[in-house]
């Protein structure tokens, strides 16, 4: 009976990409598959996803190597030595976790069909009937960049609709052109397909019903700058607020910082997120990204979320493996811990008893266990929350420092296009 139960949440995986560990709140998610069902014409590519697992791989690197590798990096850090009490606070939250995070493992290991799933990815990749590998130049220039130099409110995107009255022929296809500003304005795919764009000679797709708003960042100001724009994206009216608010801070981070991935902000200038007048009136589920630095938490809990009106009310914990399901690292390496954590709260709204029913319903503890993809890339936790948003269903969702799109989204931060860039994706 186990075993039919098990081949039926397999089943339902390969066509949701979302595999829900019986008897428990621990959850697979393969990311790709789950993109995938937000396009017709286009696929994300495993590969383009999974870029570092598999240059990894390429490299010659078996996984024993890897797991090597992560002894031998543990073996490498300084000798013990008595822990301040951030450092304490730090691994008590740790330890409240572990056991969490070790039955979660312990369940994939076990889930032999899904692990063979998994380690066919690589044979996955352009394995689609007809597809091709989608071009994109040689210029490497960030969005980032283009949004710091004098020529930023001068850019423009344009977007190919396909087929209206208005359009013309572009190969075998006719597609209605619409050129719109780039940067500090609202780029909308009303449409309930995806649609092709391009600036300077960059491909990118744009998921159906979708839209982003990329800031231009000032050499003098930049962080200030930033956060000043979000205010354009504030209701007229609390109900048409958003119900769902993602936020992945781009928190200080020395890695981040020399590898030159992002700008990183300190703290205090999240304060400024106005996330309680971006809510619905019936209030919003927030759901914010946060590593296992001891320094953020305490920031959250005493000075973030009261600031926010937000109550904290669940972790969630993203438990990151590789191909043949082990850990990318020591569960116990101190800097360099195998997980994220999303903290869950609600900002409330007019209709506090629905809110704090609603509340209950949320589960405590979930363990989100995905693949790794390319440098701080999140897995897409929209269809998980869903279900917990107040008010009407589907409720409107924003991601604030967002690096990729969705559908149904609006996608704000420096570089929301960064993931949807055509190499990214294979067309079919």
């Amino acid at each position: 009976m186990e075993h039919c139960l098990a081949r039926d949440e397999l089943s339902g995986f390969m066509e949701s990409g979302i595999y829900q560990f019986e008897n428990s709140n621990f959850i697979f998610v393969d990311p790709v598959r789950v993109l995938n069902r937000s396009y017709s014409r286009f696929r994300v590519s495993p590969s383009g996803y999974y870029q570092r697992f598999f240059d990894f791989e390429r490299k010659g690197f078996g996984n024993g190597d890897c797991l090597s590798s992560a002894k031998k990096r543990k073996r490498k850090e300084k000798k013990p030595h008595s822990l301040n009490e951030k450092e304490r606070a730090a691994d008590q939250r740790h330890q409240l976790a572990k056991p969490l995070l070790l039955k979660a493992h312990e369940l994939l290991l076990q889930a032999t069909d899904l692990l063979g799933v998994m380690s066919s990815l690589n044979r996955d990749v352009g394995s689609s009937v007809g597809s091709r590998w989608l071009e994109f130049p040689k210029d490497n220039q960030s969005l980032i960049e283009h949004g710091q130099v004098w020529q930023a409110p001068l850019y423009e995107i344009t977007l190919k609709r396909p087929e209206s009255d208005q359009s013309i022929e572009v190969g075998e296809s006719s597609f209605e052109l619409r050129v719109a500003s780039l940067f500090n304005n609202l780029v909308v795919n009303e449409t309930r397909d995806e649609v092709e764009a391009e600036f300077l000679d960059h491909q990118y797709i744009l998921p159906r019903e979708s839209c982003f708003y990329m800031d231009i960042i000032s050499l003098v100001s930049m962080y200030k700058s930033d956060l000043r724009q979000v205010h354009n994206l504030i209701p007229a009216t609390a109900s048409c607020g958003f119900s769902l608010i993602v936020v992945d801070p781009p928190w200080e981070n020395g890695s981040a910082q020399q590898k030159s991935k992002y700008p990183t902000l300190p703290n205090r200038y999240f304060l400024a997120l106005p996330i309680k007048k971006l809510s619905h009136r019936k209030g919003a589920l927030v759901a914010l990204w946060v590593t296992n630095r001891e320094k953020f938490h305490r920031f959250i809990d005493v000075e973030l979320f009261p600031a926010w009106g937000v109550k904290h009310i669940s972790t969630y914990y993203w438990l990151k493996v590789k191909g043949d399901g082990s850990l990318i690292g020591d569960l116990d390496l101190f800097h360099h811990r195998p997980y994220e954590c999303l903290l869950l709260g609600y900002c409330y709204g007019e209709d506090v008893e629905d809110l704090k029913v609603l509340e209950q319903s949320v589960p405590k503890d979930q363990v989100i266990i995905s693949i790794t993809g390319d440098y701080s890339r999140k897995p897409p936790i929209g269809e998980l929350l869903q279900k917990y948003v107040p008010g009407p269903k589907p409720g409107r969702c924003i991601e604030l420092f967002a690096r990729e799109m969705n559908p149904g989204w609006l996608s704000w931060g420096n570089e929301p296009l960064h993931f949807q860039e055509s190499k990214h994706f294979t067309r079919i």
